[in-house]
């Protein structure tokens, strides 16, 4: 793994070095989208709405809407904001561990001791675990300030954003008062206990992402698939598709409406286990089969060609 930030943890007078570490990443098979009649790979631009021009980054800024009023921030007043700067991982205060609503939990990070700080990084860690307490903290990552939690995981220190509080819906529906009668309880409490076991996530698998890679093995293995190179050209930058928009919205119209005419004897076709594919490809062998996803199909790399470019963090401290 890559380390996406370096900083140190602070409480008191206490100051433990870290490097901070993405903890989980997306299984979801990725797509780019392409033209239906020969497979060409759409792009994006940056097109301005008054000069009808494509710009580049460096004239492009940010704009806040307010009414009919927009305000205009250059990258310099940007810059000049103070939290920034910030490379501490600062400890507000300590609660019980269960005074955390998991609702507002975000994304998860790993926590590694850096140089010497081991000893404070595994006394901060048996501290948190034997008090049964997380640590409420403050932080900066990507220009933007942050709220999180600090807690134990396994061996390690784990680091969650926290959603801030005005970032949580207000409920705007009542909740029911319908009456429950204690046989009722007590049914509902046997049914529970039926189903009461450990959690071990390892369980779990994504049915559908399975059931797609088998079918984009199956294509594969039958041949049905396309030359990357002739139909996509050269690989674009990911940064530049990103914030833009479909590069013909005529073409997308046209599109979409010859889709809509003809597509709707196929949408009737399909079946709820099975996938209607272009050109006709069947599916060999029990590529269209349902149930029984196991690990070992999750984890067959596929044939096709990776998406290029992955976007890196340009607001980290120290960044990968």
């Amino acid at each position: 793994m890559r380390a996406i930030w370096s900083g140190e943890i602070t409480f008191g007078l206490v100051n433990v070095p870290v490097k901070l570490y993405g903890a989980t990443r997306s299984h979801d098979i990725s797509f780019h989208q392409v033209h239906d009649e020969d497979h060409g790979r759409i792009r994006y631009e940056r097109h301005c709405e008054v000069c009808g021009r494509e710009i580049d980054y460096e004239h492009i800024e940010k704009a806040y809407a307010e009414g009919d009023k927009t305000v205009v921030l250059t990258d310099e007043e940007l810059d000049a904001l103070p939290a920034e700067d910030n490379d501490e991982i600062d400890v507000v205060q300590f609660v019980p561990s269960d005074q955390v609503d998991p609702i507002l939990l975000g994304t998860s990070y790993f926590l590694e001791p850096v140089g010497r700080s081991s000893k404070a990084y595994v006394l901060l860690r048996r501290t948190l675990e034997e008090s049964e307490r997380t640590a409420i903290v403050t932080f900066t990552l990507r220009t933007k300030t942050r709220l999180g939690v600090l807690r134990v995981h396994g061996d390690l220190l784990a680091l969650q954003t926290l959603r801030w509080p005005t970032d949580l819906k207000e409920v705007d529906f009542a909740p029911s008062r319908s009456k429950i009668s204690a046989n009722e309880m007590k049914m509902s409490a046997a049914l529970v206990e039926q189903f009461s076991d450990d959690f071990r996530p390892e369980k779990f698998t994504d049915e559908y992402q399975a059931e797609l890679r088998r079918l984009l093995e199956a294509k594969l293995e039958e041949g049905d698939t396309v030359d990357t190179d002739a139909t996509f050209g050269e690989e674009a930058d990911e940064d530049a598709e990103e914030g833009g928009r479909v590069l013909s919205l005529m073409d997308a119209l046209e599109r979409s409406v010859r889709k809509r005419r003809g597509t709707g004897a196929e949408e009737t076709a399909k079946t709820s286990g099975g996938s209607t594919a272009k050109g006709g490809a069947a599916k060999k062998g029990g590529a269209a089969k349902k149930g029984g996803a196991e690990k070992k199909d999750g984890a067959k790399k596929s044939g096709g060609k990776k998406s290029s470019g992955a976007k890196k963090s340009s607001g980290s401290k120290k960044s990968a």
